[in-house]
């Protein structure tokens, strides 16, 4: 068994290139590859070829983390296009976008401060909805469009989302202990 670890994960798994994936022929795809290439399996090999076996096994589950995840995903298939989604460098968003995020925050501050629970899990569950509808979006804009600059401003704006998420999250907990 040998694993070409220059290949990209979509073709590892024998999987379309594409944003919308079957999660699971992911899942079984990875457990096929995990019993072909797992470390144990040449435990009585040469050193070289426990090294390689490692390397297999740490590529096969670097694609499997990457590609189940929508938000990595993106952003790999807009590696594969060439086209950097600048999430560390690029903070540029519409103005609407930054209206629509601070106002997001202040209502989660809000709630917060006031101890509001009930408050908190109503902002978490439109967010959510909120999320939903952007992730479509991105899957418009990857695989039907192949609109790469829209869908890596897209991206920017789902890790806005994510951090605003983690951000409810951390409030509900600090209001529950």
């Amino acid at each position: 068994m040998t694993i070409d670890l220059q290949q990209d994960f979509f073709t590892l798994f024998g999987l379309p290139r594409r944003y919308r994936l079957d999660e699971s022929a992911l899942e079984a795809a990875w457990h096929d590859l995990q019993t072909q290439v797992h470390p144990d399996r040449f435990a009585h090999l040469p050193d070289v070829e426990q090294r390689r076996a490692m390397q297999w096994a740490t590529r096969v589950n670097e694609g499997f983390r990457t590609l189940r995840k929508p938000l990595p995903r993106a952003q790999y298939l807009l590696e594969l296009a060439g086209v950097d989604a600048g999430v560390n460098t690029n903070t540029a968003m519409s103005p609407e976008f930054l209206v629509e995020q601070m106002e997001w925050r202040e209502a989660v501050e809000e709630a917060s401060a006031a101890g509001e629970t009930d408050e908190l899990e109503q902002l978490r569950q439109r967010l959510h909805v909120h999320a939903r509808e952007v992730f479509g979006e991105l899957e418009e804009q990857l695989d039907a469009r192949q609109d790469y600059p829209a869908a890596a401003e897209t991206v920017r704006r789902l890790m806005f989302i994510e951090k605003l998420q983690h951000q409810i999250d951390d409030a509900l907990e600090a209001l529950e202990s």
